[in-house]
């Protein structure tokens, strides 16, 4: 098999393959093969018909077309991994010309276009200095940890005035679209201010005491009227506040294991610490790409972005919101720009993902969305996401890597320590809650480069897939046979 490549820009490029009839001989036959599993042919048992009969029945063309259509995709693979392109999301093929369906004989040639991943000139960053905020610990600091703890041990109170942020309110909802009542909750418990229950809830709250209703617009978020805009009808019916204990030896006895308050707050004093110092670590990454994105231009496949944008969008149902649109398209094309810098990055630091890398990730993954390990891998396996798996395990790395080998510094200008961050995990998976220390991943991809194996592209027939970069099955465009 013969094949080219033509860049057609940096995210473009077309692959043109020349197949001899030996080479297509193998597809020829499994044609064949499977034609005659299809057929019933009186005289014959089922997948036993002769490929003469299956030439007078079905005719010689039905098999070339069907032998084409089966090799096509090992026809591409083989030259995406003769020319090493990194593909970004589904193939178009267009047959240029036929073998003749006679004899089978000339060579079977092919055009294939496809969105590429960008060769970039990666920026320096062994050496880059990134300036984060000092780790200091204020009073104010310590308070709100131990409001926080406090809260926890909290008790509600009626109270008769109005409602307030931090409050908790006992309201009923109706939802009204014209003059139809089309949904309604009673007793609902809220607290004034987390914005979680409906757009628009807290300022129809602010001032309102129990017994009193208001109405107000705002959009459905679920159920059969989703995306509609409704009048809400809320109606207090209990303001509660929360009522703290107070801060002494015997709240610390009862909160902590600690006896006194003074123990208390020097141990609320080094958990706020380490959360700077953890913050430290998130500003130095963020920075890092910052910069890193500022000194390097990343093109980046339109036609993705496109497809990614409308997916989120049909999601949301807000198709034709084109304020939301422009917000949605800035933040995919800053996603993949990122994807494919720290692919790259893994690519130069020869980056590998092991079994226990990925093992350790999907468990934390299981555990963010609260199930079990085995289950949340069948489903991702499932949905073809186990290689996009792959391929953040190892940008996260490959992000460590780059972080190790910069300068961080505080406003102060003291070293900051971001051994934690930089460390590569996966030495020893994190234990389950069911005792556990590993998950059945079967997969091949754990050895690969993870680079080859995925950065963003919408590869699936019902374009709800996450963006990976799996090279996707070449669909056949108008083919004009000889």
């Amino acid at each position: 098999m013969k094949s080219t490549v033509e860049k057609l820009s940096p995210t473009r490029a077309k692959v043109t393959i020349s197949v001899t009839p030996e080479e297509l001989k193998p597809s020829i036959t499994h044609a064949y093969g499977h034609i005659a599993e299809d057929i019933n042919i009186p005289g014959f048992r089922k997948g036993k018909v002769p490929p003469p009969i299956i030439d007078q029945r079905v005719g010689k063309s039905a098999v070339l077309e069907h032998a084409v259509n089966e090799g096509l995709d090992g026809f591409y693979r083989a030259a995406v991994d003769e020319h090493k392109l990194r593909p970004l999301g589904r193939p178009e093929a267009d047959i240029v010309e036929w073998p003749s369906d006679k004899d089978f004989s000339g060579d079977l040639k092919l055009s294939i276009e496809v969105d590429v991943r960008p060769e970039i000139d990666l920026p320096a960053y062994a050496g880059l200095k990134l300036v984060v905020d000092t780790a200091e610990v204020t009073d104010e600091d310590v308070t709100e940890e131990l409001d926080k703890l406090r809260s926890r041990f909290g008790t509600l109170i009626t109270v008769d005035r109005p409602a307030k942020t931090g409050d908790f309110v006992q309201i009923d909802l109706v939802a009204s679209i014209g003059d139809v009542e089309v949904d309604n909750a009673t007793g609902i418990s809220y607290e004034v201010g987390t914005g979680d229950l409906i757009d628009g809830i807290d300022e129809a709250l602010d001032s309102l005491s129990a017994t009193e209703t208001t109405t107000f617009n705002s959009t459905l978020m679920g159920g059969d009227h989703e995306g509609e805009t409704a009048e809400i009808t809320v109606t207090v019916l209990a303001v509660k506040e929360r009522e703290l204990p107070p801060v002494d030896d015997d709240f610390a006895q009862i909160a902590s294991e600690f006896d006194t308050v003074a123990e208390l707050t020097e141990d609320l004093k080094a958990q706020a610490l380490r959360s700077k110092i953890f913050g430290q670590g998130t500003q130095a990454r963020e920075l890092l790409i910052e910069q890193l994105l500022a000194s390097v231009e990343v093109p980046i496949p339109a036609a993705i972005i496109e497809d990614e944008v409308r997916r989120h969008l049909e999601g949301e149902n807000r198709l034709e919101d084109d304020v939301h649109r422009a917000e949605v398209t800035e933040s995919s094309e800053k996603t993949f720009r990122q994807q494919i810098l720290l692919d790259t990055i893994a690519e130069a630091e020869k980056v590998q993902v092991s079994q226990d890398e990925l093992t350790q990730y999907l468990i934390q993954g299981a555990a963010q969305y609260g199930m079990d390990p085995s289950e949340f891998v069948q489903a991702l396996s499932g949905n073809g996401q186990i290689p996009s798996m792959v391929a953040e395990v190892a940008r996260n790395k490959a992000l460590a890597i780059a972080l190790g080998k910069a300068e961080v510094v505080d406003g102060n200008g003291a070293v900051v320590d971001l051994a934690e961050f930089t460390a590569i995990a996966g030495d020893e998976p994190e234990v389950a809650a069911d005792g556990t220390t590993s998950v059945d991943v079967d997969i091949d991809a754990v050895t690969v480069d993870p680079a080859a194996e995925a950065a963003a592209a919408a590869a699936s027939d019902d374009d709800d897939a996450e963006v990976t970069e799996v090279a996707a099955k070449p669909k056949k465009k108008a083919a004009a046979k000889k």
